[in-house]
């Protein structure tokens, strides 16, 4: 079941603002959805997760499929009931992890054989089996197993003969998803993925070819594949808003909290990234006014919260109440370095409390500002707080 009502839409720009059914609970967008690869997301705990306004979660096929594998995703009914996470839940095909195997992988019409990174075993998904794990998985959106087109291929820039390839092949492994699915009688929905490289002309034809088929929603692949920014940017900028306007958009893998906002301002609706998780481990933190790199030993004794304007629980603490507001409850940066200093899993837990909090927050605000009909003002002091650092 998947139902999209869109709300508003930002006269100066393609943002919009709408609501998600799904079998598991409504989803208010534009959304970023955190990435819980093995069944969770890494450090916090799925009450943390609801508190700080996670709508929808990621899980990953792949992964999913080699740990704990089928049997017991069988016995538990799926993901929801195995991690007790009771809203919804978006799944991965396994195409962007076979993609990152590289030469471990090999690629053929009727799907790819790879040997298993767990355990070296021999194995073999095609976009049927892909449909059958995450029919198994229960997922809320499933994504049809599609072929990553990379930004380099053997040494140079992926041709566009090369990426046509590729796109045709995503096209087609889309059919037989959606033939599969059809078959096994999954009430989820299935999300069809543009692919293309950086051809604006292939980006056209898969997303026409896609439409044709018409799958309940759609995604933008192939982004964040090593391309610069500048090359994202431009793949950004051409494809979402092109696609049908009655249905959920989601941009695949992306990105910082500046691309966040730029995607909302062409058309996206839906945004997941491991950013904000493994930058939180790597302690690299996410505020109002840019960047803060944790590990600078000028944080040694700094008495400061991550972000003075914060109310998670890392700078707010119990009292919800940040410090621009009169609150001193939160972890100072002073201690949160000594954690990370001291490698004591508390600090990166805090670090990804604040990190996803910031991430769902800034969502929030962006939906508010379409409410309002106040987005363009909202982007613009945006550009200019993250601008001033920290």
């Amino acid at each position: 079941m998947l139902k999209f009502d869109l709300l508003a839409t930002d006269p100066d720009s393609h943002a919009r603002r709408g609501t998600l059914t799904l079998n598991h609970g409504v989803v208010q967008t534009p959304i970023f959805m955190p990435v819980g690869t093995y069944g969770t997301v890494k450090g916090v705990m799925p009450r943390s997760l609801e508190d700080m306004g996670a709508q929808i979660i990621l899980g990953n096929t792949f992964h999913l499929w080699m740990r704990p594998g089928l049997d017991v995703m069988q016995s538990f009914g799926g993901l929801h009931q195995f991690e007790k996470w009771n809203k919804p839940i978006l799944t991965d095909s396994g195409g962007f992890q076979v993609w990152s195997l590289g030469a471990m992988r090999k690629i053929s019409e009727e799907g790819v054989k790879f040997a298993s990174p767990v355990n070296g075993d021999k194995l073999f998904l095609t976009p049927e089996i892909s449909m059958q794990i995450q029919t198994v998985l229960n997922s809320d959106i499933v994504m049809q197993f599609d072929e990553c087109t990379p930004y380099e291929t053997k040494g140079h820039l992926t041709t566009e003969r090369e990426a046509r390839t590729s796109m045709e092949l995503s096209l087609r492994w889309a059919q037989r998803c959606k033939t599969e699915f059809a078959r096994l009688e999954n009430p989820n929905a299935l999300f069809g993925i543009v692919q293309g490289g950086m051809f604006e002309n292939l980006r056209d034809e898969s997303l026409a070819a896609l439409v044709e088929m018409d799958f309940p929603g759609y995604a933008v692949g192939g982004v964040s594949v090593g391309e610069p920014k500048d090359e994202m940017l431009r793949i950004m900028a051409h494809t979402p808003h092109r696609l049908p306007a009655h249905k959920p958009r989601y941009l695949m893998g992306v990105g910082t909290p500046e691309d966040l906002v730029e995607g909302v301002a062409q058309g996206v609706d839906m945004f997941d990234c491991v950013m904000p998780t493994r930058n939180a481990r790597n302690g690299t933190i996410f505020t109002r006014h840019g960047d803060l790199k944790l590990r600078n030993a000028r944080h040694k004794s700094d008495p400061q919260p991550l972000d003075a304007t914060c109310t998670c629980y890392a700078c707010a603490g119990q009292s919800g109440v940040s410090w621009a507001d009169g609150g001193r409850d939160g972890f100072s940066r002073a201690y949160l370095h000594h954690l990370d200093r001291c490698g004591e899993m508390l600090g990166p837990m805090l670090t990804t409390v604040h990190n996803l909090h910031y991430y769902l927050n800034l969502m929030r605000e962006v939906r508010e500002s379409l409410d309002a009909g106040q987005f363009s003002a909202f982007r613009a002091r945006f550009k200019t707080e993250r601008a001033r650092g920290v």
